[in-house]
């Protein structure tokens, strides 16, 4: 049986955005993260980061850096007791400079590459699943492949909530990645406890 699976950005929803995170020492969680993913877990649902990455396109760092990070990242949860059950993330822009990664893939946010890698995988039912990120392309991911969006205010968060797209349109706007995981397990108690149709 497929199960559901919170998609979660990783910068500026997970960890401090600190613009194109390029050392370790610079990964800083938030202080609600293990919190609200030991929440999520506890419901059933599977943790899954998915992360555009196009620091690699324009040369700043390579993939071994962002594969580094994001292990350091799975082992600070781990350390607290959280489990991570798939990390993905997209090196390639179509404006990089980096020949090799520049193009426009099917993985980079807003399209659904990784969520389709993830539910082929994982086992992910995607229409069961949610995607919180801090962007509007995070909330036009998840509208993609029929899950549903949140998007939280931290990270650029704000600034997207400043501005929002026609057509994008959110479950909920949290005001962290804490308030979405409530807002998440609120949702789908309320739909277990609704009578079925007769």
């Amino acid at each position: 049986m497929k199960s559901p699976a919170v998609f979660l950005d990783r910068d500026g929803t997970l960890i401090e955005e600190v613009g194109y995170l390029d050392r370790l020492e610079r990964l800083q969680l938030f202080p609600y993260t293990t919190e609200a993913l030991r929440i999520l877990a506890r419901a059933g649902f599977r943790l899954v980061v998915i992360t555009n990455q196009a620091g690699v396109a324009r040369g700043y760092f390579d993939e071994g850096f962002v594969r580094r990070a994001n292990q350091h990242l799975v082992d600070r949860l781990a350390d607290a007791g959280v489990t991570v059950d798939g990390v993905y993330f997209c090196p390639h822009h179509p404006d990089g400079t980096v020949e090799r990664y520049r193009t426009a893939c099917e993985c980079r946010k807003p399209n659904p590459g990784m969520l389709r890698a993830a539910e082929r995988d994982l086992g992910i039912d995607l229409p069961r699943s949610w995607v919180v990120g801090d962007r509007w392309l995070d909330v036009a991911l998840a509208a993609g492949v029929g899950a549903r969006g949140v998007l939280v205010r931290t990270g650029y968060g704000e600034t997207e909530a400043a501005r929002p797209v026609d057509g994008v349109n959110p479950t909920a706007i949290a005001a962290h990645l804490l308030e979405a995981a409530s807002l998440i397990i609120r949702a789908t108690r309320n739909e277990k406890l609704a009578p079925s149709a007769s």
